[in-house]
């Protein structure tokens, strides 16, 4: 199992040098998760084969427009193309009015089960599925913004088969292996897990930090991620620009990569001012090296 993380809109609130505002997939188990969904969104999901059929799970950050605007448009896109599976939207409460009053004023209703989740003030878990974790923690921008986690589950150790028929294990006992239970054979021989099984692959988590002003509030529920995505709208040189507007610079986000002892960091979020994103590679690279400049379009394995 990998998670995949594919990028549809990577700018910040307005759209420049053919970039969009904020959004992105995340992949796991064959099912689609949309964090943020900026104007556009739709099309770029028809642009880079994103497939609505597999998402059943919707993460809005905050109510700023850049970062919610083109959800309307696809929710009802998928009530048009006779959606039929439930979907879960997870949002700041006030999204709800405003969905609720855009259905009513044009007569419409989804043709498909919808669930809204307000997000609540601080960090909780959001969805238990068999294959992931859906979490969220807040961070701190101009108007209450919240960062998502997700977390594959692994189905437990690697079974070694040859080792369990040399045991008479039976196949209704291979998932009490998977999760490390010994198993006595009918002559009473207490066989140890380590012989029937290895180590399975190792869990990724992901963590997705939306807009905030740099502060340390966060970094517990980053810790130690695999791969974040941080928000870089300027560079240092606009350092009390993006203090005053509560968002981070590179160099900023490779701090709190490096702090938070993560494996890679993804860069996003730039301002419309930036035609060359050269220099935020060089000004983040210098503090943490395993940062990449993201491209719409490109996906990205955690």
């Amino acid at each position: 199992m990998t998670l995949l993380v594919t990028i549809l809109g990577n700018n910040s609130a307005l759209p420049a040098f053919g970039r969009h505002p904020t959004s992105q997939t995340v992949e796991v188990n064959g099912e689609t998760i949309l964090i943020d969904c900026g104007e556009g969104t739709q099309i770029q999901m028809q642009k880079y084969g994103i497939k609505w059929r597999r998402l059943n799970h919707i993460l809005i950050s905050h109510l700023h427009g850049d970062h919610y605007f083109g959800l309307p448009g696809l929710l009802n896109s998928m009530s048009l193309m006779g959606r039929t599976e439930p979907l879960h939207l997870y949002a700041p409460a006030p999204l709800q009015q405003i969905l609720d009053l855009t259905m009513q004023v044009a007569d419409s209703e989804f043709s498909y089960p919808f669930h809204f989740h307000p997000l609540p003030e601080g960090a909780q878990l959001l969805a238990d599925t068999p294959y992931f974790k859906l979490s969220c923690f807040p961070v701190e921008h101009r108007i209450a913004c919240h960062g998502f986690s997700i977390e594959e589950k692994t189905k437990g150790r690697r079974i070694l088969p040859q080792m369990c028929v040399q045991y008479n294990v039976p196949l209704a006992f291979y998932n009490n292996l998977k999760h490390g239970a010994h198993f006595t054979t009918v002559e009473g021989v207490l066989v140890d897990n380590s012989l029937l099984t290895e180590a399975g692959p190792v869990s990724k988590r992901y963590a997705y930090c939306a807009d905030t002003v740099f502060t340390d509030s966060y970094l517990p529920y980053i810790q130690g991620a695999d791969t974040i995505y941080h928000e870089s709208t300027y560079l240092n040189d606009s350092k009390d620009k993006a203090k005053v507007r509560f968002h981070c610079t590179a160099a900023e986000a490779a701090e709190q990569a490096k702090k938070a002892n993560v494996k890679q960091l993804l860069l996003g979020h730039f301002s419309s001012k930036y035609k060359d994103l050269s220099l935020f590679e060089l000004e983040a690279g210098a503090i943490f090296p395993n940062v990449v400049i993201t491209t719409e379009g490109n996906t990205y394995e955690v």
